[in-house]
This record gives structure tokens, C-alpha cells and sequence, in this order.
């Protein structure tokens, strides 16, 4: 494997070295020494790490709870396993309630469709209501 310089290991864990540049900011990821000549050289580890951060994001994890699932060892499993449990009740919360803003969006799209008068619209003319 080809030296891992910031270019390469932004293209190798798909995201853009500006991505690379505030991980390090924010001390999710160490930037390494620059050499007197040539380019900063990433460890592997540096690219598990950012996967790690990937997939925790894709979970809903947010960057200060990846920083506290980073910062945790084996034996904090009990913590780590209560954040899931906490992030996994607020999209199950979300969820229920994205089901209740699609059947309402349902429900006014239908009396759209079936809006014979066409003067007016059902849709606007509920948001409107919800103005007043």
C-alpha cells in the first residue's frame, strides 16, 4: 500500500480533505509530524479510525458522542451500550413521528387529487389555516 499522505487517505476513506482537516481540529484524529521534506504520512490506524467515525455517524452518532465512544475502553461496554440505547429511543421517536407527518401529508395530497374545485388547493389552503 501506497503511503497514506492526506490526498490518499481522503480518497481511500471516501470523504474530502477538508473532512481530514477538521477531524484534526477537533481532535477526533491526530495529525502526524511533517517531515523537514515531503508530505505527512497517516498511519492505517488513522483510516480505521475514520471509518469508525463513518459508520457511528451513519448510527446518528453525533461527533462529541463518537469522540465519547472513541475515548472509551472494552470495559466501558455498559456506557457505550446505554448511548445506544439512547440514540436508538430518539430514532424510534423520529420514526413515529415521520409516520405521522406522511399520513398527514398523505391525507392532504389526497384531497388534492380529489379537488374537483380547482379555485383552491386543500394542501396550501390547511398550511395556511395552521398560520392564522
Amino acid at each position: 500500500m501506497k503511503p497514506l499522505t492526506i490526498g490518499r487517505l481522503a480518497k481511500t476513506a471516501d470523504i474530502n480533505v477538508e473532512t481530514i482537516r477538521y477531524y484534526q481540529r477537533i481532535d477526533l484524529i491526530n495529525q502526524p509530524d511533517k517531515p523537514f521534506t515531503g508530505y505527512r504520512v497517516y498511519p492505517k490506524e488513522t483510516l480505521s479510525r475514520i471509518h469508525f467515525i463513518k459508520r457511528a455517524q451513519s448510527l446518528g452518532f453525533s461527533l462529541n458522542e463518537i469522540r465519547q465512544l472513541l475515548d472509551m475502553t472494552d470495559g466501558q461496554c455498559e456506557t457505550a451500550a446505554q448511548m445506544g440505547q439512547d440514540k436508538l429511543h430518539l430514532i424510534r421517536d423520529k420514526i413515529t413521528d415521520l409516520s405521522k407527518m406522511a399520513a398527514v401529508l398523505e391525507d392532504y395530497t389526497q384531497q388534492c387529487a380529489v379537488n374537483a374545485d380547482h379555485s383552491h388547493c386543500p394542501l396550501i389552503d390547511t398550511l395556511i389555516d395552521d398560520l392564522a
